[in-house]
């Protein structure tokens, strides 16, 4: 039987079940419908199935996305690199979207991805993106003589420069945020507002860390938002700044997270999405880090084309380069209500 989340119990009875499903990911956790909601205001269906005895075998978290620009649809989940359909069986599965379809259509939605890292028959598919991860060890020693020499040397570089690096959490907002706004106006991508990085802080307190490297002068210089979950630790979001490049802080950066993964015994570390053989893929394979293919699936109406939401679709490049040319200030005023439709 499929339903909605529609009580505090059916919410209790969900995250038990992320807890104990080995398919799960972070984001199938109830609390990030609060996330979304409070940073966005976007409505979410929450679509569990149970089994004759009552219990939870199968999860399908969606977040409503509606605007003027990109339309109406439905993500699993949208802003993070998992989500989508999480059940016991094929079959389950199969129920949960057959659900989510329906609901679509009442909804007037044109279509839904949901974001998976394994395969789903009977569905389209696009699989142009992996998650690179690294085994870690639970000793940063042994993880620095994995290292090549060159890459021994890009770390101490900063260090001989006077670069430090800070743990925090919301102590470290307002420096990441500085960062993370500067890059993403200097990529030509729209900035999430400051809001959505304190409400994740503020939901996950035992889970979610930032580091940031500071130069010797005292300034941000890169910085990164982490979230643990399990064995695994990942990097949301990383960003430096381009006049301080040569100085390599984002490989400062990168050290200091993974010997602080080891510390706190995780035994992954997630990367984050790439594409292969682009830039972004390198970097995090010079580290050790191997592909996960990621596998986003879809359901459209009346089996329409694939959507194209993304920075490569050639109708976006006009609006890219003039976002690169405005000021950062600027960009943090317009960015969120913009941001918030794109997944």
């Amino acid at each position: 039987m499929n339903r909605i989340v529609s009580s505090e119990k059916d919410l209790d009875l969900w995250d038990h079940y992320v807890t104990v499903s080995g398919s799960a990911s972070c984001y199938h956790l109830s609390r990030w419908k609060d996330v979304i909601e409070e940073s966005f205001g976007h409505k979410t269906f929450y679509l569990f199935s149970t089994g004759r005895d009552g219990n939870i075998n199968g999860i399908l978290p969606l977040v409503m996305m509606r605007s003027f620009l990109f339309g109406n649809f439905m993500v699993s989940l949208p802003y993070f690199n998992y989500g989508g359909v999480c059940a016991e069986t094929p079959e389950i599965a199969l129920g949960l979207i057959d659900e989510a379809a329906a609901l679509a259509r009442r909804e007037g939605s044109s279509h839904i991805e949901l974001r998976h890292t394994c395969r789903l028959n009977g569905l389209p598919e696009k699989t142009g993106k992996v998650s690179m991860r690294l085994e870690l060890c639970g000793n940063p020693d042994e993880l620095w003589d994995r290292f090549s020499s060159k890459l021994r040397s890009q770390i101490r570089r900063p260090q001989k420069e006077g670069m430090v690096a800070r743990f925090g959490r919301e102590n470290e907002l307002l420096a990441f945020y500085r960062v993370f706004s500067t890059n993403m106006r200097d990529l030509g991508t729209p900035v999430y507002g400051i809001s959505f990085f304190r409400n994740i802080l503020k939901t996950f307190p035992d889970s979610s860390w930032i580091c940031t490297i500071y130069n010797k002068n005292g300034r941000p210089v890169a910085s990164g938002f982490l979230i643990g979950f399990k064995k695994t630790l990942e990097i949301l979001w990383a960003s430096s700044l381009r006049d301080f490049n040569h100085l390599s802080p984002n490989m400062l950066l990168y050290w200091n997270i993974l010997s602080f993964a080891c510390k706190r015994n995780f035994c992954v570390f997630d990367f984050g999405r790439s594409t292969p053989g682009e830039g972004t893929y390198r970097f995090k394979e010079q580290w050790g880090a191997k592909p996960v293919q990621l596998y986003w699936h879809y359901w459209t109406r009346d089996a329409g084309p694939l959507p194209e939401l993304n920075p490569k679709n050639p109708k976006y490049s006009m609006a890219i380069q003039i976002w690169k040319r405005l000021p950062v200030a600027l960009t943090k005023i317009i960015g969120p209500a913009i941001v918030k439709n794109l997944p």
